[in-house]
């Protein structure tokens, strides 16, 4: 049987005054986990930031990226951070990582080599699980040249690293070399269709990821769906009716949800399209908590 887990992500707009409190509030509730998106341009906390603070005001909720940008970053440092944390809260950072920031804006903030950027973050994952697994590592590669690295202590429990994406190549990144997938924007039926692509992807490369290690992030969009949300729906999902994507009521929610479990995945990050975040969490409680197991 998966093992069901839900945590939630801050509604839009969550700045450093209204989210200080939240990861006690979270923890207080028994929430599982707590995922923060990789957003500059906005009032959101940094990622790596917010993780620290979170996971230094609690002693069970899990933190996570969802996602973080890896390309355009160098792994010695992005490994140097995730092995602090795991050492600091050990089985409670769950990093992800995606290819390119969701918003076009930002992609210069995150240079890499023009056209070279899915070739980057291949490079930068295998380095990067290097450095989180191996005491001493050195690596010579097209991007990157390090000799004799050693980042300090890794943790008891091995680190791993979740990926994101949705096309063909991402999915079958994630079977070669990551340990996860956190998907979004996808129906039920196009989650089963990428958790079989990389299945068949880790196999091919000699790999098997655990049956438990996939996942959704889901909006609920209780009052309706934000303009600015459709519009990402449709970009990441074209012709598909957006509440097939977007949960437009809590019974919805549970419903996408369930189809979700059918479909083979199990870990799920819940997110408001709305700013009330305190009825937001009484009803993720009372309606999707109780499918965890």
């Amino acid at each position: 049987m998966l093992k069901i887990r839900l945590g939630v992500a801050p509604a839009a707009g969550t700045g450093p005054a209204e989210f200080a409190g939240l990861a006690q509030r979270l923890e207080d509730a028994g929430v599982d986990s707590l995922w923060l998106s990789e957003l500059v341009y906005s009032p959101e906390v940094d990622p790596m930031i917010g993780m620290a603070h979170a996971l230094a005001r609690t002693s069970k909720l899990k933190v996570g990226t969802g996602v973080a940008i890896l390309p355009g970053r160098h792994p010695v440092l992005v490994a140097k951070q995730l092995l602090t944390l795991a050492g600091l809260a050990p089985k409670r950072v769950l990093p992800v990582f995606g290819l390119r920031p969701a918003r076009p804006a930002e992609n210069d903030l995150f240079p890499v080599p023009p056209g070279r950027r899915a070739a980057v973050f291949d490079e930068s994952l295998v380095l990067l699980r290097r450095l989180l697994e191996e005491d001493e590592v050195s690596f010579h590669g097209e991007f990157f040249d390090v000799d004799g690295v050693r980042l300090g202590p890794r943790p008891a429990k091995r680190l791993d690293v979740w990926l994101g994406g949705s096309a063909p190549a991402a999915l079958r990144r994630t079977g070669r070399l990551a340990d996860g997938w956190l998907g979004s924007f996808h129906t039920p039926a196009q989650a089963r269709a990428a958790r079989i692509a990389i299945q068949e992807a880790a196999a091919e490369a000699g790999r098997e990821i655990e049956a438990d290690h996939f996942g959704l992030s889901l909006a609920v969009a209780e009052g309706g769906v934000p303009a600015e949300l459709a519009a990402v729906a449709a970009r990441r999902s074209p012709g598909v009716p957006v509440t097939d994507l977007v949960a437009t009521s809590w019974p919805e929610a549970r419903r996408l949800v369930e189809q979700h479990i059918e479909a083979g995945l199990s870990k799920f990050v819940i997110r408001p399209a709305h700013g009330d975040f305190a009825g937001f969490l009484e009803k993720f409680q009372a309606e999707l908590v109780p499918l965890q197991n």
